[in-house]
């Protein structure tokens, strides 16, 4: 071998393989950085072939509009200083961009490490060549009203990356169909709602029951409308559904339409039912779990240095583990409306005592997270 060459010879290799390795890698990079252009350029073509009809695409998009189960979840709304703003949610931006035609739209997953992923929001109308990107990342860390832990479960991580990139991807729809359409498939969203079948007494009862698992009471909803929920009126009940879909889209929090504080403070005696009871259990079991932690163990000998633990990251509740009863867990995952309220209920599923209930209401959970993911 000659003393310049830069790499030592691999003694169980065939002869003449010394660069064997490096051909094969660059040869598939190359074939795939074909095969990526090829399927652009395809693409491109069948769009040229092909071309929306603009016309046939707003009535495909207008009637999707009309189906009251897309029209309930299509709308968001969340306060911004004295005014409210609203506007289509990712469930209609998904709609509208499929219907529109030659869009291709998704959220890619381009690396993970050190607890984050590196994600990527693209929206691409392939006829006209307009392209919107989003790149950011998402910490793999859930946040609860416990405190803050680190996801290990690749499902749990997946879910987060998830949740993260649809508001991304509802942004790169929007920036790519005109505002128009979209304007039009608000307002037939609307109209749908308005005409549903259902006095607004009827409906108002279903946004109780769907509030509830958000840890938003009825008595927080009469504060917001300033009157009784039995004179509601069809306007108020959309404005209702706006913030209950911002509210699980992640747009806002509760606190930003509820006032929260001032009814706890109001309503403390006032009996809690189904899953603002879990919530408040758990709340006064961690409070409880801390205080307990910071009290110093009796009998201890003076002059005694306690040795520093490494435990890790830290856990405001510590080691208790608040108990439940199977009804009230399967009751929460029940009555869960989305991923982050679902997650709540799971960690109730250890404060059951019994293995063989705990093994049932985690077979829940798992059927319960295929149906919000669906």
């Amino acid at each position: 071998m000659s003393a310049n060459s830069a790499t030592v010879h691999n003694p169980f290799s065939a002869p003449g393989s010394t660069a064997a390795s490096s051909v094969d890698c660059s040869a598939v990079a190359r074939s795939d950085m074909e095969r990526a252009a090829r399927e652009v350029e395809s693409a491109i073509a069948i769009a040229k072939r092909f071309p929306r009809d603009q016309m046939a695409a707003m009535d495909r998009i207008i009637q999707a509009c009309t189906r009251i189960s897309l029209a309930e979840h299509s709308l968001y709304a969340y306060p911004r200083g004295s005014e409210m703003v609203t506007g289509p949610s990712i469930r209609l931006a998904e709609a509208v961009a499929q219907n529109w035609g030659n869009l291709q739209f998704g959220i890619r997953e381009l690396s993970q490490s050190s607890g984050s992923s590196t994600v990527e929001a693209f929206a691409w109308d392939v006829e006209t060549n307009v392209r919107q990107t989003k790149v950011f990342q998402v910490a793999h860390v859930r946040h609860t009203r416990r405190g803050q832990y680190k996801l290990e479960d690749p499902r749990d991580i997946y879910e987060m990356v998830a949740n993260q990139g649809a508001r991304r991807l509802r942004a790169c729809i929007l920036g790519v169909i005109p505002g128009d359409v979209i304007d039009g498939a608000v307002r037939q969203c609307e109209v749908t709602i308005k005409n549903a079948a259902g006095a607004p007494a009827e409906q108002i009862e279903k946004l109780v029951e769907a509030f509830e698992p958000l840890g938003v009471t009825s008595e927080m909803l009469v504060r917001r409308l300033g009157h009784h929920l039995d004179s509601v009126i069809a306007a108020e009940v959309l404005s209702l559904r706006k913030i209950y879909q911002s509210i699980t889209d992640g747009m806002a929090a509760v606190g930003e339409f509820f006032e929260v504080e001032a009814l706890a403070a109001a309503g403390d005696s006032a009996p809690k039912k189904g899953a603002a009871a879990l919530k408040a259990k758990v709340s006064g079991a961690a409070e409880g779990s801390a205080k307990g932690s910071r009290k110093k163990p009796a009998g201890k000998a003076k002059g005694k240095t306690e040795e520093p633990t490494d435990s890790g990251e830290s856990d405001p509740v510590g080691d208790h583990v608040p108990t439940f009863s199977f009804a009230e867990v399967a009751d929460a995952l029940n009555k869960a409306a989305d991923a982050d309220a679902l997650a709540l209920a799971a960690d109730m599923i250890g404060g059951v005592d019994d293995q063989g209930q705990r093994e049932e209401l985690s077979a829940l959970y798992e059927s319960r997270r295929a149906e919000i993911e669906s």
